[in-house]
């Protein structure tokens, strides 16, 4: 009997990615690996969605099918468990991969690109010791010439720690793992120097513990995720480089009352003996499980409905948010990739004006056929009077986005709920509904685009 190839994930699983990803795994087991017109095909029985999707367009004599489920990760989850077995994965399973997949270079952001991940694969070590670890860019913008100094520095950390770069050229005589502890901290101290008045991360090595310097104090408590991640990985590669004695953080602006038993940084802090200055460090209480199947979370209707409209209609997605997903960019008529800014006016938000906040959907779809862009508001079903007052906030991103790169389009806004057990839908507003029990439910006034994706869904059934 052939294994499967299981693909667990808190995104909207996106062919190109899994692509990468197959190639991989080919690469890795010396397996034959055939792909032509990757679709993502919902398995439905009786008309109803199992909540597995599978993929088709792939061929591999050692591996018999390949299906996708949804999960909801406990705290810092990567974006991608891949399990290679029959049969479905069970907590106590052992994945082959963990994949965290970025669309973000340092052209856009040096902290994303990098350290804001770090985290993940330190953390996960807490349940999957030893387990192969991939970062996998998945670049739509032009990848910058020049790496940063900080892109330098964190990529040279993942490569010590043993995590694999995808999707990226490294030029190899620069993105070479630390040779030992000292050359860790050379390569810190020539890096530019934070702004005055800004905590910078450095290290200072005396004969019984290294001190590293980093704020972790961001709103009201432990939550400065970009430095959460660059301190979490360099202490994890200390520790792999050798040092067994302390490791203190200083400067991190935090008191105790901060420090809570179940903060994703405390849990790594107990994993590698990390101690904060003048503070105790709690013994965290871990959750017992890493990740568990999602059977409530809105996303499951949104990426559903986002799956079956490009893997059955000529539609597709032109900006992506999914709930607990990364951000997409906006794409234009000419297929250029644009971040959506976050503020009207920055300077007036941190001023105070909340107002200033740009509101986003969390989908975008374009419907060429009927010239339409479809603005879709992800709700839980019982949250669907809230997803009906939120398609009011649309005006910006449709005056200043879509209209400017999609003029003359008609736009349509709709909401997209998944939970409960109705069947039918009453509220105008509502375009789909994915129910508890796996039931597609349309709207009476449900886009087009909705219609022929559902219809053409349960056509390829017969």
């Amino acid at each position: 009997m052939k294994n499967n190839l299981w693909l667990l994930t808190e995104e909207r699983p996106k062919k190109e990615v899994l692509a990468t990803i197959f190639q991989k795994f080919a690469k890795d087991y010396g397996f034959a690996v055939f792909m032509d017109s990757l679709r993502i095909i919902p398995i439905l029985e009786n008309k109803k969605f199992t909540f597995i999707y599978e993929l088709t367009g792939f061929r591999c004599n050692k591996v018999d099918k390949v299906f996708i489920k949804t999960v909801s990760g406990n705290s810092s989850f990567t974006d991608f468990l891949v399990f290679y077995q029959e049969n479905e994965p069970l907590q106590t399973d052992m994945p082959i991969y963990a994949i965290e997949e970025t669309k973000t270079d340092d052209k856009e952001s040096r902290n994303t690109g990098v350290y804001q991940r770090c985290s993940k694969f330190v953390f996960i070590e807490n349940y999957y010791p030893n387990i192969k670890k991939i970062m996998l860019y998945n670049l739509q913008i032009t990848q910058k010439e020049k790496p940063t100094e900080t892109y330098i520095f964190g990529t040279r950390l993942l490569l010590t720690l043993g995590v694999e770069i995808l999707g990226k050229k490294l030029n190899e005589r620069i993105f070479v793992p630390f040779k030992d502890i000292d050359d860790l901290i050379y390569c810190k101290e020539k890096m530019r120097k934070a702004p005055q008045g800004n905590v910078g991360i450095l290290l200072k090595k005396f004969t019984d513990k290294i001190e590293i310097s980093g704020r972790l104090f961001k709103s009201g408590g432990l939550s400065h995720d970009p430095n959460i991640g660059a301190l979490s990985i360099i202490c994890a590669v200390l520790r792999k480089l050798g040092w067994t004695k302390k490791l203190e953080i200083t400067q991190h602006g935090l008191e105790q009352n901060h420090v809570g038993k179940t903060n994703k940084f405390i849990l790594i802090a107990n994993k590698l003996d990390i101690s904060l200055q003048n503070l105790t460090v709690p013994q965290a209480e871990a959750n017992q499980n890493y990740w568990k199947y999602d059977s409530e979370g809105e996303k499951l209707g949104t990426i559903f409905i986002h799956l079956v409209v490009e893997n059955f209609t000529e539609g597709f997605s032109i900006f992506e948010n999914h709930a607990g997903s990364e951000k997409g960019y906006f794409i234009t008529k000419k297929g250029e990739a644009i971040p959506l800014a976050k503020y009207k006016n920055k300077s007036k938000y941190k001023a105070g004006s909340k107002t200033q906040i740009i509101h986003i959907p969390d989908l975008i779809l374009m419907d060429f056929a009927q010239n339409e862009v479809i603005n879709i508001e992800g709700k839980k079903h019982k949250f669907l009077k809230d997803g009906i007052s939120e398609l009011q906030n649309y005006d910006f991103i449709e005056q200043n986005y879509i209209l400017k790169y999609y003029p003359n389009f008609k736009i349509l806004r709709t909401v997209v709920l998944y939970g409960s057990q109705e069947k039918e839908l009453r509220e105008s507003e509502i375009g789909f509904l994915l129910n508890e029990k796996g039931e597609l439910i349309l709207g009476d006034q449900a886009p087009k685009l909705f219609q022929n994706a559902i219809k053409n869904l349960l056509d390829s059934l017969k």
